[in-house]
């Protein structure tokens, strides 16, 4: 039987003043003459006819690396921060061969030489194409240790041929593959956390299909980092201008009173229980005015009773009615 409870509602707000003083951190810079790595397994491949996906690996650095520039025949066509390691690179032609290559650079200027140029062929252009192609089916995944998982899944059909699926991890894509795969593994995941990944299919007129069903995997935890604390269980319907949430808190040892929500990614209210918590599965309904046709991700965390956060719940996604 479930339980109802009250929400308190907080909101947070921060700024960040950034200052310096001298000149330390600039003459650093500019004795820094190390150039970064060079990136590696570059890849490209044809998303649409008229874009190209490009993805590498991460460089080093003996400080940072800063950035990527991605070069089409040696001219810079995309430059992205260091955290990122793919870029669609769009208005291109269709039916046309192109090379694509990236390199790294640094706080000081500094430029790797580039990668591997590889090849890539945007297919003939669809313009009265507007059907997306189906959803791709059986998704499916195998964590492999701490930081790496492999997702399959099945076909997805379209009146003129997918050209790539795309995968999705917290409503971001994160991954591209050719339209003839039908597997992908990601690297560089953190230990001990859910992620929550789906698959879409896309034509050469670009069109998207629906999610995929979404699958949670958690990685291993790392040694000695204890188990999971992540909200599990978590369902989210969609009503008619409210989303009803479910799910079960993390087992501490002691009472979780206080839950924080986050929608689309970002920090949205706190739930708090006016007093004892209920036991086992809880819900929670709050309210939106967007239009219908929107569409929300939702995630949880609960505060441990050492007054810390605790892992990330698995992300739900909805889209109004």
């Amino acid at each position: 039987m479930q339980r109802p409870f009250t929400a308190a509602v907080s909101t947070i707000a921060a700024a960040l003043l950034l200052g310096g003083c001298g000149g330390g951190a600039d003459a650093d810079e500019a004795r820094d003459t190390e150039r970064p790595s060079t990136p590696a397994g570059v890849t490209a491949q044809a998303g649409s006819a008229t874009s190209v996906h490009v993805m590498w690996e991460r460089s080093t650095d003996d400080r940072a690396v800063t950035g990527y520039d991605v070069l089409q025949e040696g001219r810079k066509v995309a430059a992205v921060p260091a955290g990122r390691t793919m870029v669609d690179v769009e208005r291109l032609k269709p039916s046309t061969a192109y090379r694509f290559t990236v390199r790294a650079r640094d706080a000081a200027g500094n430029l790797s030489a580039p990668g591997a140029a590889v090849p890539v062929t945007t297919p003939a252009s669809a313009p009265d194409d507007t059907t997306p192609p189906t959803r791709p089916p059986a998704l499916r995944g195998t964590v492999e240790g701490s930081r790496a998982v492999t997702l399959t899944w099945g076909r997805a059909t379209d009146a003129a041929g997918v050209t790539a699926y795309d995968v999705y991890q917290a409503g971001s894509r994160v991954h591209s593959v050719p339209g003839d795969a039908t597997s992908a593994r990601l690297a560089n995941l953190r230990p001990g956390t859910v992620y929550t990944f789906t698959v879409r299919a896309r034509d050469a007129a670009d069109n998207s299909s629906p999610d995929s069903p979404p699958v949670d995997l958690t990685t291993t935890p790392a040694p000695g980092s204890g188990p999971s604390t992540a909200p599990t269980g978590l369902t989210a319907t969609a009503r008619k201008g409210a989303v009803a949430l479910t799910w079960t808190p993390p087992a501490t040892g002691a009472p979780v009173k206080e839950h924080q929500l986050f929608l689309n990614g970002a920090f949205a209210t706190t739930i708090v229980w006016g007093a004892q918590p209920p036991p086992g599965e809880v819900t929670y309904t709050f309210t939106v005015t967007d239009a219908p046709g929107t569409r929300y991700t939702v995630k949880l965390r609960a505060k441990l009773p050492d007054g810390t956060w605790g892992d990330f719940s698995a992300q739900r996604t909805v889209v109004m009615p």
